[in-house]
């Protein structure tokens, strides 16, 4: 499948309410978890949620990616640069393990009808091409390191062995089963 990848600017902003639906993807998170604190989070309707993540489009930098098939929006990415998402520095399993100035990929979406398509590598791959052309030396993700059938929430950071596959390394492991890995573009 030919997966168009683009960055959501606020152009595109209805497409991406499109992909997520009434309710905001993953259980009303509206892609902001990584923003918050849990506290901030729990405080914030969905409908305040989703206007955090329209107000971020349109300020821009654009907070992740679209992937369209046939001109349709099937699949989303959240990534950039780490300091943008604060909850990361708080997180024990996610801490921080040097300076270099990574990208986080935060969360892969895929709308149902169209998982079990094979788009995940796609997606990867345009999530990877996006972060080098905008000059990050790194990307890093916190996938899921577990085999068996797994919840699309479970799913949200991606699985372990597909980063493998498309040449990401560990670089830490401060969980048993939630791996950090660091995919580092050649200069």
């Amino acid at each position: 499948m030919d997966l168009h990848i683009v960055p959501v600017t606020p152009e595109r902003w209805d497409d991406l309410e499109r992909l997520f639906g009434p309710n905001g993807a993953f259980s009303n998170c509206w892609c902001t978890w990584y923003w918050l604190t849990g506290r901030e989070f729990q405080q914030r309707s969905p409908a305040e949620r989703r206007t955090l993540l329209h107000q971020r489009v349109v300020a821009g930098p654009p907070p992740g990616i679209l992937g369209y098939l046939d001109n349709e929006p099937v699949a989303w990415c959240a990534l950039g640069p780490r300091r943008f998402y604060p909850r990361l520095a708080r997180s024990r399993q996610r801490a921080a393990i040097d300076q270099t100035p990574v990208w986080s990929l935060v969360c892969l979406y895929i709308a149902r009808a169209y998982r079990g398509r094979g788009l995940l590598r796609p997606l990867l791959r345009g999530a990877l091409a996006y972060a080098q052309a905008a000059g990050a030396p790194a990307v890093e993700a916190y996938p899921i390191d577990r085999e068996g059938h797994l919840p699309p929430t479970q799913l949200c950071l991606g699985l372990a062995r597909v980063l493998r596959e498309l040449g990401f390394v560990e670089v830490a492991r401060q969980s048993p089963t939630r791996p950090i890995m660091r995919y580092t573009f050649v200069e």
